[in-house]
């Protein structure tokens, strides 16, 4: 997934979804930082930050940690940080 181009994928709507290529997003991405979702407060997110500490999106908890089955620690971490960082929607460059 690492190429320069985009990667696609389908919503839940059928609506064709395009990524950033990997190291555009990697340039782009301050932060992924855990958070609670503030409309339910039970649920946990991961918001993204662009470098100037603006949200770009989020990314629900408990589906990217059941897409990674991510291992313990700072290794965990880089698994879960690789992961989104391969699915930021083109549409943050629009922001």
């Amino acid at each position: 997934m690492s190429g320069g181009t985009a990667d696609k994928e389908e919503n839940v709507s059928g609506e064709e979804l395009c990524f950033l290529p990997f190291e555009q997003a990697s340039a782009l991405v301050g932060a992924i930082q855990e958070e609670e979702d503030i409309e339910d407060e039970e649920r946990r997110i991961f918001t993204v930050y662009s470098k100037e500490d603006k949200e770009l999106c989020w990314f629900d908890f408990d589906e990217v940690i059941r897409e990674v089955n991510p291992a313990k620690g700072d290794k965990g971490r880089a698994q879960v940080t690789e992961y989104i960082l391969h699915r930021i929607p083109d549409w943050v460059l629009e922001l």
